[in-house]
């Protein structure tokens, strides 16, 4: 199981979206009065001073809890590469969804706020949400290797 490099892609993954699930800013819109700032928790909002003004709840920590129980489920079916490859193919594309939904948000969240005019500003969150994507890729990339070289090795038998 260690030595697969899915494996690696898979743990980088899990990794990834940990560190996003924890509440890492993924983007905020900033005005001249106040700042929005999305989380995987909700949108906080701030005051000019920085003090705590009012938070809504917007529950993406749920998806992505989910995302890293498929990819850990996906890491410890190695014994069953069938299962492991529909899983790996399940895990990329609803990380893609995720993806895809997310720079959706962050292009049009300000009507969410109504903060028209507010400049985006991207956080750590959102470059470590979409760093883990190629990951998924790749991991799916190598059970399917792994999957040719066991069916060319019972070709051989």
């Amino acid at each position: 199981m260690i030595q697969r490099i899915q494996t690696v892609y898979l743990a980088i993954a899990i990794i990834l979206l940990s560190i996003v699930t924890v509440g890492s800013t993924l983007f905020s819109y900033v005005t001249e009065t106040v700042r929005f700032s999305f989380s995987s928790y909700g949108i906080t909002k701030y005051s000019a001073d920085g003090s705590f003004v009012s938070q809504n709840h917007f529950p993406m920590y749920i998806g992505l809890i989910a995302l890293i129980l498929l990819c850990f489920l996906c890491l410890m079916s190695y014994k069953n590469l069938d299962r492991q490859f529909k899983l790996g193919r399940t895990v990329f594309y609803l990380y893609f969804l995720m993806v895809v939904s997310l720079v959706i948000l962050s292009i049009y969240g300000n009507a969410l706020i109504d903060a028209e005019g507010a400049k985006r500003e991207l956080g750590l969150g959102f470059y470590l949400f979409v760093a883990g994507f190629p990951f998924t890729f790749l991991a799916n990339t190598g059970i399917k290797r792994d999957k040719n070289l066991l069916k060319s090795l019972d070709r051989l038998r």
